[in-house]
């Protein structure tokens, strides 16, 4: 049975003392809940009138239609455009929240100075406003307004922080198709009002509406969020650390930030480190401070904070006995958490006013009072830690070496090494003169369904060997971390020759003395805008659409709603997207169809499904050979 569950020796390792201290985890309760139901895989389950719930028979044999008439595909298509617009909502509520804090640290409300002036002179000229002022505060309440406008518009026209940062032929196609968002909320309201009893069903017009959501995801939530980001915390630059539970210390405080939104776990970083005089005063040798999900890359990717896990392997981390306290914010936080940490003596602490869980400690995160609830959130981890019993404390001998960073500014700014007037330009000639077949992109969770971390590894591997470049975030990130995929000695292991030879010549001219990664860690989930601003980026320089270029997508193991957004506003792009997991569409034949090839004439992407790794990175890399071939390059 181990052996199905991660590749991830540690979690492996983890997975046994779980069950020797009888705990259950997330691989248990998934067995426990076989077989699921098939309705609902098929995506043929509808309740959203309280005359059902009402079903399908995929077989042709019971019912063909529910209670008010609708049909598989209606229901296949409404269910899917729920679940697009939930997670684009999450995404923009992270997004909201940062441009709040920014709000109040221009206005000197809370103690988050300004970090990166040319991020904020670069986004404000980019939205039309004039960034040559000296005062930084008046420029960031400018650039917030903009972003406050959007939440509020009341207009037909489309938001401003997509028109100032999308591609302009994707603009037109977008226009064309009627799918240019206006304000994110409304459009979210919009989504649930079309899907509820009684209205749309057409549904050409329901995926449709999906493909909007997915632009209110890409613009209102990621782009919008990283900005805010980048801005309040600096963008991240290149920053060497470790990836998994190894990174845990026995004789070290240990405290683990979960969840996606770094307003706090920033200031958690801050306090252990000052608070560190007050770990000694117990007997520890200091805090190590750890990061699970996107809260981890994110503080990794500016503070250098190493990664413990990913979503899969949450509760694995607090079963090492060695963790003093996980503090979370939001998204992808299992409930089980609290049960797990009452076996040991562990605090689970929860911070946000929609995440609450029983059992947990409850310490209110507001931005004025940031300091104080770090402060408390740190001196508890450090007052759980002499209450641990040594006994029960195994942290597994596995860690591997990362070098993360690298955002659009960091990868431009090494390109500048060799072509400092077109930084592009080295990348650019080495995609069309075959060093580097394409860029292929793999973001997202991980799925209980599948093997932990394997797809993501194995798929990549795949890619690598012939010559493609891989960029990652989220929980893709924290599995090829673990892997040893995102360090140089990776480069050497797994890279095929021709892009092997491109990396060592970056590596070398940026001055770190050995190649680049062969995949370059980008960030968080909403750090998946740094990747569309590089093919945004990209298709300037050539002057081509998105659509064309030899680059695609990929969610191995996807499993929450925020996947399907990202992923269809991946599609919006232009770019080809695979999923590794099937998604609940396939009780609708037309539904499917249209997903994976017929909207592709009209909105230029598509999704790919396969559930094979090999098999998957054959079929990108097919897929990239065409699009190199529609461009007169050579394969």
């Amino acid at each position: 049975m181990l052996k199905t569950q991660s590749i991830d020796p540690a979690a492996l390792d983890m997975l046994k003392k779980a069950a020797a201290d009888g705990i259950e985890t997330v691989w248990d309760r998934y067995e426990a809940q076989q077989p699921q139901c098939g309705f609902g895989s098929l995506g043929i389950c509808c309740r959203h009138c309280i005359q059902g719930p009402c079903r399908i028979d995929p077989f042709g044999q019971g019912p063909s239609r529910g209670i008010c008439g609708a049909t598989a595909d209606v229901i296949v298509a409404r269910n899917l455009l729920r679940q697009v617009a939930a997670g684009a909502s999450a995404h923009v509520d992270h997004a909201y929240d940062a441009v709040e804090a920014l709000e109040l640290a221009a206005q000197g409300k809370i103690n988050y100075p300004i970090a990166d002036e040319h991020k904020l002179r670069a986004i404000a000229s980019g939205l039309g406003l004039d960034a040559t002022g000296e005062d930084l505060n008046a420029l960031a309440l400018e650039v917030v307004k903009v972003a406050y406008a959007d939440m509020g518009n009341h207009s037909r026209k489309p938001m401003q922080w997509l028109t100032a940062h999308a591609p302009k032929e994707r603009l037109a196609v977008w226009e064309s198709l009627g799918i240019l968002p206006r304000n994110p909320d409304r459009e979210i309201r919009e989504a649930l009002h079309q899907t509820t009893m009684g209205m749309d069903a057409d549904p050409v017009n329901l995926l449709l509406a999906a493909a909007k959501q997915g632009l209110v995801d890409g613009y209102a939530g990621l782009k919008l969020a990283t900005d805010m980001q980048d801005i309040l915390f600096g963008t991240p630059a290149p920053v060497v650390t470790e990836a998994n539970l190894g990174v845990l210390k026995a004789d070290y405080v240990n405290l683990i930030v979960h969840g996606h939104v770094p307003l706090l776990s920033e200031k958690i970083v801050h306090w252990a480190k000052a608070l560190a005089g007050e770990a000694e005063a117990v007997g520890a040798k200091g805090i190590q401070v750890a990061g699970v999900c996107c809260t981890g890359n994110e503080v990794l990717m500016r503070q250098g904070v190493p990664l413990a896990t990913n979503y899969l392997a949450q509760e694995l981390a607090l079963v090492t006995g060695a963790v003093d306290a996980m503090v979370v914010d939001v998204q992808c936080i299992m409930p089980s958490l609290a049960q797990v940490a009452s076996c040991y003596h562990t605090e689970l602490i929860t911070t946000m006013p929609i995440v609450k869980i029983p059992g947990a400690t409850h310490i209110p995160f507001s931005l004025e009072r940031a300091d104080e609830a770090a402060q408390e959130i740190v001196r508890k981890a450090i007052a759980a830690y002499a209450k641990r019993d040594p006994r029960k404390v195994r942290i597994p001998d596995h860690r591997s070496t990362i070098m993360a960073g690298f955002s659009v500014e960091a990868i431009t700014g090494a390109l500048a090494q060799l072509d400092a007037e077109q930084p592009l330009k080295p990348l650019v000639d080495n995609i069309a003169n075959g060093n580097i077949l394409g860029v292929v992109a793999t973001v997202g969770c991980n799925n209980v369904k599948v093997t932990q971390d394997i797809f993501h590894v194995e798929m990549v591997k795949e890619l690598l060997k012939n010559n493609v470049l891989v960029v990652a975030t989220g929980c893709s990130a924290h599995a090829l971390a673990k892997a040893g995929l995102m360090n140089s000695e990776g480069t050497g292991q797994y890279a095929g020759p021709t892009l092997k030879a491109v990396l060592s010549a970056v590596g070398q001219a940026a001055g770190l003395g050995a190649p680049l990664p062969p995949v370059l860690h980008m960030g968080s989930c909403v750090d998946n805008s740094r990747i569309g601003d590089l093919v945004t980026a990209i298709a300037a320089y050539l002057g081509a659409d998105t659509s064309a270029l030899p680059v695609a997508a990929s969610a191995p193991e996807p499993q929450h709603e925020k996947a399907l957004s990202i992923g269809t506003w991946a599609v919006a792009m232009g770019i080809t997207t695979h999923l590794g997991v099937v998604p609940p569409v396939l009780g609708s034949k037309q539904v499917t169809e249209l997903l994976t090839d017929g909207l592709t004439g009209v909105i230029g992407g598509k999704f790919y499904v396969e559930t094979d790794p090999v098999q998957a990175a054959q079929g990108l890399i097919a897929d990239i050979r065409a699009k190199r071939q529609a461009l007169g390059l050579t394969n």
